[in-house]
């Protein structure tokens, strides 16, 4: 991605280049045809003053031959020649190109010409002049260095400037960006945008401030449901469980109630255990652990594998272990202990018989993987209450649980598929 400036700058120096570029043989075009102009003029006023200067010399007709032919020696750009009165016509301008006989190499030279009839005592003279014109390709390569240096400056001129603005100008926009980079809803913090006098950024800060509140609002209102909802629940759920314990032990029901009863006691167990997840939840995301403690990390994997020896064994799961000694991390031991036996449990469910899991610890990473055919839906894989498969034990809050967990610790989880394995990863 490019910033902004960077967009906006790229487009306006290609335009310019363009425009620049153009501008050469435009400016080469105005320059010589001024040039031209400048020279017609010049060679008008040579043609009326020496026609003029010959008139008042007052010669006799052999003294004026003779002037006329020195003229024409010693003048080589110039030539006057006497016509008859049918020769007469109108001045000629146009421009020439011949060699230079004064030069010793093969070089040509640019002319501009004027052919006028002019009247030297009272007799019709043809008078031809030419003058050199700036070679054009000289003309050309000076306009060219001219159009690149001042494209230079602008260039240089504009990335300063840019600087400039980037620093000043944007400086509201990137402290507003930094501001919503640090937000987190769960926090109670209130986000203060910097005031602006610019007022489309004074929009934006109004508009966000805006969003954030009805957001804010939203979500207070929704987890204060859930807090409540489940902290209400628990002494209902206790009491039912508690009946259904009673009634359980009644030696006068019948089989097909017994059954019922049975199957109503799972369905309360599997509510108590959401309700327990939900409150769960609802206090980590209230930051209601501490997160000071010292943990031996590899202890406690230890621990939570050999209390969950028995899962493994029911289902004839083989386990690999490559736990590296002396991992400690700091955070919270009761929230570090649910998330790795829910990875566990998780991996023991979604395994097959006689099938196999991996669990790696390093100074870096933790991860744990187990046998599996298909890959699960990623877009799902952390949401609250999500199926990813047709086990219907679990609360659907395990993998929820989990990502808050990290979350808390400031960790990351990732999920892969891989040689026929499912991979959670979690980057300590």
């Amino acid at each position: 991605m490019k910033p902004l400036l960077s967009k906006t700058t790229k487009p306006f120096l290609i335009y310019v280049l363009i425009v620049l570029t153009i501008s050469i043989p435009v400016y080469y075009f105005v320059v010589d045809t001024i040039w031209k102009s400048e020279l017609d003029e010049h060679n008008q006023i040579i043609v009326e003053k020496t026609a003029y200067e010959f008139n008042q010399l007052k010669l006799s007709d052999e003294s004026l031959e003779r002037s006329l032919t020195l003229w024409n020696h010693i003048q080589p750009e110039t030539n006057i020649e006497k016509i008859s009165a049918d020769q007469i016509k109108g001045d000629t301008v146009y421009t020439n190109e011949k060699h230079l006989p004064f030069f010793s190499e093969q070089k040509k030279g640019r002319y501009r010409c004027l052919e006028k009839v002019v009247y030297i005592q009272n007799k019709p003279y043809l008078f031809t002049v030419q003058t050199n014109i700036e070679e054009s390709h000289e003309t050309i390569v000076m306009i060219a260095m001219i159009t690149i240096f001042f494209f230079v400056v602008i260039v240089v001129g504009l990335l300063y400037l840019n600087r400039k603005l980037s620093s000043s100008v944007w400086k509201p926009f990137r402290d507003t960006l930094d501001q919503l980079k640090t937000f987190n809803i769960n926090s109670q913090n209130n986000i203060e945008f910097p005031i602006s006098d610019t007022t489309e950024f004074e929009e934006l800060n109004q508009s966000l401030y805006r969003l954030i509140e009805r957001n804010v609002s939203a979500y207070k209102t929704q987890k204060e449901f859930t807090e409540n909802a489940s902290h209400e629940l628990q002494t209902p759920l206790a009491i039912i469980k508690n009946k259904l314990d009673l009634l359980l032990q009644d030696q006068n029901l019948t089989e097909k109630q017994y059954q019922i009863v049975e199957e109503i006691n799972k369905a309360l167990t599997r509510s108590s255990r959401i309700n327990k997840n939900l409150l769960l939840l609802a206090k980590i995301e209230n930051n209601q652990f501490d997160s000071s403690e010292i943990i031996p990390f590899n202890h406690l994997l230890h621990q939570s594998v050999e209390i969950l020896q028995e899962h493994f064994e029911q289902k004839n799961i083989s386990v690999q272990e490559q736990i590296s000694p002396d991992i400690e991390v700091k955070g919270n031991h009761i929230l570090i202990e649910i998330m790795l036996n829910n990875l566990i449990i998780n991996a023991i469910r979604h395994s097959s018989s006689g099938g196999s899991i991996i669990i790696l610890l390093t100074d870096s990473v933790f991860e744990i993987s187990n046998s599996g055919t298909e890959k699960l839906n990623t877009d799902l894989l952390f949401q609250r209450f999500s199926k990813l498969s047709a086990n219907s034990n679990g609360s659907g809050l395990g993998l929820s649980i989990i990502r808050e967990i990290c979350t808390f610790h400031h960790w990351t989880v990732d999920y892969t598929f891989k040689n026929n394995h499912h991979i959670f990863s979690i980057n300590l």
